[in-house]
C-alpha cells in the first residue's frame, strides 16, 4: 500500500510540476541538429512575461487580468477569453504566492485518501484520477493528496479545513449517510461527491452516473431474452454504487415475477480473482445461474476465466453482461467473445469533477447541483437467448 500511494504521489508530481518542461525539453532534444529549430526552443524557454508586463500589453489593469485568469464573474466573457489567450501566447503563469494574496485561493483540490493495510488503489480510482488531473492540469490547478487513516477519515477533514491549503475537495465512493459529506458541508470547504449518499438531511452537489438504470436495463434485457436464473457479481455492496445496481436488477425482475435470491449475489472487491471466485461458486451450484451481471469488466476476467476452467461456453451455457468504465487498456470487444455492456467514461468523471470543482472554486457554480449521466447499454455477441 505505501509503494502503491507514494506512486501516486509522484504521478501528481509529474502532472503539476513536469508537463509544461517536457514538451519542451523534448523539442530542445529532438531538434539540436537544426540551428535554426534550436533558436526556436531556446526562445520559447525565455522567461515568460509577469502579471505587469501581460496588464500593460492588454492596456488593462492588473486587477482586471488577475480576476479574468481566476474566473471572477463579474468579468465579461469577451475580456475573459482575450486575456487567457494572450496568457498563453505569451507564456504568463501566475506566481502561486501572489495568487494566494491577491484572490485568496491556492489554486489546489484536495483529497483525503484512506490508507492502511486493508486499502488497495485499484484500476478504477487511478483512472479516474487521471481524467482529473488532466483536466486540473490544463487549468491551472493542482492536486494535493491528504493520507488518512481508513478508520479516522475525519481528523484528516479537520486539518485540511483548518489549513487552508486547497480551495476545495472531492469525495469518493460514498456510502449511505456518509458522514464525511455532513462534515465537510459543516466545515464550509467547498467540496463535490463523485456518486450519492442517501440518508442525509441535506442537499449536497454530486455527480453520479444512472447505475440503478443501467443494471435494470442490463437486466431487463436478459430477462426479454429468456432468462430467470440471474446473477449479480457486485462490488461493496456498502457502497451506494454498489446499492443501486443491486436495486435496479431486483426491480427489472421484479418486473417480470422474478426474484434476486442471496445465494445468486456475490459483493467483492472489484478485482479479477474476485470475479473468478464468485463465477466458481454461482456456477458449481446445483441451479447455476444462466446468465451473470457483473459490476466490473475487471471482474469480468475473472468471470470468463472460471467459465472456461468449467468448461462452459459463453453465451452458450451462460450471458454474461459487464459494466464498462471505459478503461484504454481493457476493451470488451476484445474479450474471447466480445462483451456486452452498460458503459460510462469514468476518466471523462474524473475531468467533469475538476471542471465543477473549478467552477465552484472561481463562483461560477453555487448551490447543491446534483448531476447524473445516462449510462448506455452496447449488446454484443456475449449474451444470448436462455438455453432449454
Amino acid at each position: 500500500m505505501q509503494h502503491a500511494f507514494l506512486a501516486l504521489q509522484h504521478a501528481i508530481s509529474l502532472l503539476n510540476e513536469r508537463s509544461a518542461t517536457y514538451s519542451e525539453g523534448r523539442a530542445m532534444r529532438d531538434k539540436s541538429a537544426d540551428p535554426a529549430a534550436l533558436q526556436s526552443a531556446l526562445r520559447n524557454l525565455e522567461p515568460a512575461v509577469n502579471l505587469k508586463q501581460l496588464s500593460h500589453m492588454l492596456q488593462l489593469s492588473q486587477t482586471t487580468v488577475s480576476r479574468a485568469l481566476n474566473g471572477y464573474p463579474e468579468v465579461s466573457e469577451e475580456t475573459r477569453r482575450r486575456v487567457t489567450d494572450a496568457a498563453k501566447r505569451h507564456g504568463y503563469r501566475p506566481n502561486p504566492s501572489a495568487r494566494r494574496l491577491a484572490t485568496g485561493k491556492a489554486g489546489m483540490i484536495g483529497y483525503v485518501l484512506p490508507t492502511g493495510a486493508s486499502v488497495d488503489i485499484d484500476p478504477h480510482f487511478v483512472e479516474f484520477l487521471s481524467g482529473l488531473g488532466d483536466y486540473a492540469r490544463s487549468h491551472e490547478l493542482d492536486l494535493v493528496l491528504s493520507p488518512a487513516d481508513a478508520d479516522d477519515e475525519e481528523t484528516t477533514y479537520r486539518r485540511v479545513a483548518a489549513n487552508k491549503q486547497v480551495d476545495a475537495v472531492y469525495i469518493s465512493a460514498p456510502r449511505p449517510a456518509d458522514r464525511r459529506i455532513s462534515l465537510v458541508n459543516q466545515l464550509g470547504l467547498p467540496f463535490l461527491v463523485h456518486g450519492r449518499a442517501e440518508g442525509l438531511d441535506f442537499d449536497y452537489p454530486f455527480l453520479d452516473i444512472d447505475n440503478e438504470g443501467a443494471f435494470h436495463e442490463a437486466a431487463r434485457l436478459l430477462v426479454q431474452l429468456g432468462h430467470k436464473r440471474i446473477a449479480l457479481i457486485n462490488g461493496d455492496d456498502g457502497q451506494t454504487f454498489a446499492i443501486f445496481r443491486e436495486r435496479g436488477v431486483r426491480r427489472a425482475l421484479a418486473s417480470a415475477g422474478l426474484v434476486l435470491p442471496p445465494e445468486k449475489i456475490r459483493s467483492v472487491a472489484m478485482t479479477e480473482e474476485n470475479g473468478y471466485r464468485s463465477a466458481r461458486s454461482l456456477l458449481e451450484q446445483p441451479e447455476p445461474p444462466t446468465a451473470i451481471a457483473c459490476s466490473s469488466l475487471i471482474m469480468a476476467l475473472g468471470v470468463v476465466r472460471a467459465v472456461r476452467d468449467l468448461g462452459l461456453t459463453i453465451p452458450g451455457d451462460v450471458s454474461l453482461i459487464a459494466h464498462d468504465d471505459v478503461f484504454p487498456w481493457l476493451k470488451p470487444e476484445h474479450f474471447s467473445v466480445p462483451l456486452s455492456t452498460t458503459r460510462s467514461s469514468i476518466r471523462a468523471a474524473g475531468a467533469r469533477i475538476a471542471e465543477r470543482l473549478a467552477a465552484r472554486i472561481s463562483g461560477l457554480e453555487e448551490g447543491a447541483r446534483g448531476e447524473i449521466w445516462p449510462v448506455d447499454l452496447v449488446v454484443r455477441g456475449s449474451i444470448a437467448g436462455a438455453a432449454g
